[in-house]
């Protein structure tokens, strides 16, 4: 789905997936980001545009990252600004540096 095509009715269904709609695997996935991963409109274009590069998951998944990414594409990704708020904001996706020279007395 071409997300410049998409109807009222389906741009909401599209919003209330992507409430809760975290990334299960990979890099930004439970294991790395417990207890659900990330949340798919917090996940980077560059991410993204790998997965576009790549080929999505061939699942709703698929499809809803396909859509976050073509949002991101053209830089309207502040729509997804109230999904953030309602969560308390967009999630860091650095980890925390541990710093090698810092000595505990």
């Amino acid at each position: 789905m071409n997300f410049s095509d998409i109807d009222r009715e389906e741009l909401a269904q599209f919003f209330k997936e992507l409430e809760n709609a975290t990334m299960p695997f990979g890099k930004f996935g439970p294991k790395d980001y417990p207890p659900n991963g990330v949340h798919l409109v917090d996940l980077s274009y560059e991410y993204l545009d790998w997965f576009q590069k790549q080929g999505f998951p061939k699942s709703r998944l698929g499809e809803l990252m396909e859509m976050v990414y073509q949002v991101k594409e053209v830089g309207a990704d502040m729509i997804f600004s109230p999904l953030q708020k309602a969560r308390g904001g967009r999630r860091p996706l650095t980890k925390a540096r541990i710093n090698s020279d810092f000595k505990q007395s």
